[in-house]
């Protein structure tokens, strides 16, 4: 099959077997906030041929520092549907669908996760994103999850493991915590750092707040899509730095190459041998 020239780069690097099967995959990104944006690009821009984009958020002001669809010009607008924009602009063949629904304990079930080849956990929300780890490991999908990629600013410590490895984020000791009680006794792996750095100011003036910088919600004119006030649920609101949360979206979208790029070789025919892979003995 002639491999489409979009990825002709990356098809040098990965072959076209590897690109055949991540053009037929489906990802399912949960969460499309500073990781899950960067992390669904990169699919896109990687030969990915079906994505499911998952949040119900909207725009803020705030967001254009390190969300990939967030501009001055889109503030208030569905996070899903700006970035489903852009992406179908990239690859017009990648079947894009833009869910504007959250992913919560009392919803999961009604997102059908065992349709997704690939399940990307970018959400922040610790139960939300327990109930989207229980149902994509019941489910048999591969998951890959972030864990915190706020108050960060060092990427020469992020890093890839186990759930079980990951030490010092207080997002995966959360994670961790809350799988154990639940009975949970599967594994996959997580982008995560080490790394906590304190806020150096503060501000009066923030998400969350009285005095919040966000429009309120304007509806489509269809009626559908929903939208909750996330901030407003947070205890606090750490600092973020693009550099980290695209990092950690880009780390994510390449466990998925590199998933696809392994079950490739392993799906390569064995080669069989003749006689000139043998030396000639005469044991006359």
């Amino acid at each position: 099959m002639p491999v489409n020239p979009l990825f002709q780069r990356l098809q040098l690097l990965t072959g076209t077997p590897a690109l055949d099967r991540l053009g037929a995959a489906s990802v399912g990104v949960f969460g499309i906030g500073g990781v899950g944006s960067w992390a669904a690009e990169a699919l896109v821009r990687s030969g990915v041929g079906h994505i499911t984009l998952v949040d119900n958020d909207v725009i803020c002001i705030t967001n254009v520092n390190r969300q990939l669809q967030a501009t001055t010009k889109n503030v208030g607008q569905p996070k899903v549907e700006e970035l489903a924009a852009r992406l179908r602009l990239l690859n017009p063949r990648c079947e894009v669908t833009a869910v504007m629904r959250a992913c919560e304990p009392a919803t999961v079930d009604t997102f059908d996760v065992g349709q997704y080849t690939y399940v990307l956990d970018c959400i922040d929300s610790i139960t939300c994103k327990v109930a989207l780890i229980r149902a994509a490991h019941a489910a048999g999908c591969t998951l890959f999850s972030a864990m915190g990629a706020a108050a960060k600013l060092d990427p020469t410590q992020v890093r890839i493991s186990s759930i079980w490895e990951s030490a010092g984020c207080p997002l995966a000791r959360w994670i961790r915590r809350r799988l154990r009680e639940s009975g949970f006794q599967g594994d996959f792996q997580v982008v995560w750092s080490p790394e906590n750095r304190e806020p150096v100011e503060s501000t009066s003036v923030a998400c969350g707040t009285h005095t919040c910088y966000c429009p309120k919600f304007v509806p489509a004119e269809d009626g559908e899509g929903e939208h909750r006030d996330w901030c407003s649920e947070k205890r606090l609101i750490n600092g973020t730095a693009v550099h980290m949360t695209a990092i950690f979206g880009m780390m994510l979208s390449g466990l998925v190459v590199q998933d696809a790029v392994a079950r490739a070789a392993e799906a390569a025919p064995v080669q069989g041998a003749t006689a000139t892979d043998f030396p000639v003995v005469d044991d006359r």
